[in-house]
């Protein structure tokens, strides 16, 4: 862990100076001294864009360790309960109906991922059979299916030339237009879900288990899901308004944490959040040197984690129940 968290420092910090720079091609510290204009693109453009990049991988990573224990399925991320289709349905309503401001876009998304949260919330009351987990499961897929169609026809009837683009863009991911109003906007958000997924990360241990057990060691299971769901959601919601959709963080990180770490949640969760920030900050590196026009971040956590995934599923540590 010790290693991991220096790495992580070290690629946070060669990140402030990764990118071309208008006079010399490349920033040094050196230049920081005595360049204004450098001090000002690292301050206000490269430092808000490396800090949403890390609570952007630390939100998905941790939210996804956490829906993969309180759900006891490997294959579920955060997004799981029509949160980041929600929030796709929100922008693509800001950007067409609210002339795409920006603030307005970014209250949308984030008013309509906590709707997608609480649609499933009541539908799984409504659902008459099966147990309370089985029922949260098929009403998130059915409210992200609905917010995924509703995405279809506003891209449908969005203008071609305008309107269209930015939605796209938007659903790829990406972090060029943070800045620091934004940071700001949803750092109180993100920290408070952050705290308290972290300060109850041993409790993801106990609430793995079914109810029965749960319930014969006095705890009460349904309350403290409820609460680490909120705060994954919380998180995930507040950085998706920001950052657009980027997929696949939520679902990956938490499997390489689980094989470096082991399974217990007081030392896999921390090293969730961890590896979601690193690779988060890697490929927001990659993107934004690979090629002169900006690569959006969705595309390569997209590739790099469906790649990971082939490989995960077909090595040899994995065991087939026949």
């Amino acid at each position: 862990m010790l290693r991991m968290a220096l790495l992580f420092l070290c690629v946070a910090a060669l990140s402030l100076f990764l990118g071309r720079y208008p006079t010399t091609g490349f920033l040094s510290p050196a230049m920081l001294a005595r360049d204004e204009l450098a001090r000002t693109l690292l301050l206000n453009l490269r430092l808000p864009r490396v800090l949403t990049a890390i609570l952007l991988g630390t939100c998905l990573g941790s939210s996804g360790m956490v829906f993969q224990m309180i759900f006891a399925n490997p294959l579920v991320e955060p997004g799981f309960l029509g949160v980041s289709q929600g929030a796709a349905f929100g922008a693509g309503l800001g950007i067409i109906f609210l002339g795409n401001n920006s603030w307005l876009v970014q209250a949308c998304a984030a008013l309509f991922a906590f709707a997608g949260l609480l649609l499933s919330y009541l539908l799984a009351h409504r659902i008459r059979f099966g147990g309370w987990i089985l029922r949260l499961v098929l009403a998130g897929i059915s409210i992200s299916a609905l917010f995924s169609a509703g995405v279809g026809i506003l891209k449908y009837i969005a203008d071609p030339l305008g309107q269209l683009p930015e939605i796209t863009f938007w659903l790829l991911g990406g972090l060029w237009s943070v800045n620091w109003s934004r940071v700001l906007a949803i750092l109180p958000v993100v920290l408070a879900g952050l705290g308290v997924i972290f300060g109850r990360r041993w409790r993801l241990n106990l609430l793995a288990l079914s109810d029965e057990t749960v319930h014969s060691l006095g705890a009460k299971p349904g309350r403290e899901r409820i609460l680490l769901l909120a705060a994954a959601v919380a998180s995930t919601a507040a950085v998706i308004s920001v950052c657009g959709v980027v997929g696949w963080i939520g679902l990956i990180v938490p499997h390489v944490s689980r094989r470096l770490f082991g399974v217990d949640t007081r030392f896999s969760l921390p090293g969730s959040m961890l590896i979601g920030a690193l690779f988060t900050l890697l490929c927001d590196d990659c993107v934004r040197v690979a090629m002169a026009a900006e690569i959006p971040l969705g595309i390569l956590t997209s590739l790099i984690g469906a790649a990971f995934f082939l490989v995960l599923m077909t090595s040899k540590g994995m065991k087939v129940q026949r």
